[in-house]
């Protein structure tokens, strides 16, 4: 079997990980897995379904029940959530203020961890993975593991720019702040564990940002 590389980048909102990720698996030839859009997809299910976000055991019902296709391409993003395209709606305020009634419930991370190993499996050529527990929980025993970091006005303007001013001030403050507040209680995602490599991207371009994990990954394999 030809050797299989996989990396495995964590950090909190804006820190840069989606688009350095993606890059990566881009100049790699990896496939690409973006595991917070999973958890969008769920807050999608259960929205579709009525489910009140406070009741648990309704929220986990529909967690693990719902169908969830998700696309391992770095330049054809799309997300199906029971047979519906979701993609360009897993971004929307009203999904991105319900994903911490996913993300805090154990059961649902247990899920959804099982589905995003395996798809970090399919490729035999290797994957790049990001979100919040890939380094520690959902990977790793992964080759290359980093965490990236930034300061919080640094990412507020990140993700800002990348909303291109759909949401206001106090709703991007909801999405990048407040969820990784409350994803904190589970997965410690500002430290970076033993044997992960930690980048802080506050001052550094993409491209530099790319640049410095391609080198480390070619370095560790």
């Amino acid at each position: 079997m030809p050797h299989r590389q996989v990396i495995a980048i964590d950090g909190p909102s804006g820190s840069g990980k989606s688009l350095t990720a993606r890059a990566v698996a881009r100049a790699l030839g990896l496939s690409y897995l973006d595991t917070g859009a999973m958890y969008r997809a769920v807050a999608v299910a259960f929205l579709d379904a009525g489910v009140d976000p406070s009741d648990v055991e309704q929220v986990i019902a529909a967690t693990t029940s719902a169908d969830i296709d998700i696309s391992l391409d770095p330049d054809d993003r799309w997300v199906r959530v029971n047979g519906r395209d979701v993609t360009d709606e897993i971004r929307e305020p009203r999904v991105a203020q319900h994903v911490s009634a996913v993300s805090t419930v154990p059961e649902c991370r247990a899920d959804l961890v099982r589905r995003q190993r395996i798809l970090m499996d399919r490729d035999p050529r290797g994957c790049v993975a990001e979100g919040r527990d890939v380094t520690t929980v959902i990977y790793p025993d992964a080759p290359v593991r980093i965490l990236l970091t930034a300061s919080p006005q640094a990412r507020l303007e990140r993700r800002g720019g990348e909303l291109g001013g759909r949401v206001s001030g106090e709703q991007l403050r909801d999405q990048v702040l407040r969820r990784d507040a409350d994803d904190s209680t589970l997965v410690d995602f500002t430290h970076a564990a033993d044997g992960v490599h930690l980048l802080d991207t506050t001052h550094l371009s993409l491209d530099e940002v790319v640049l410095a994990v391609v080198a480390l990954a070619k370095e560790i394999s």
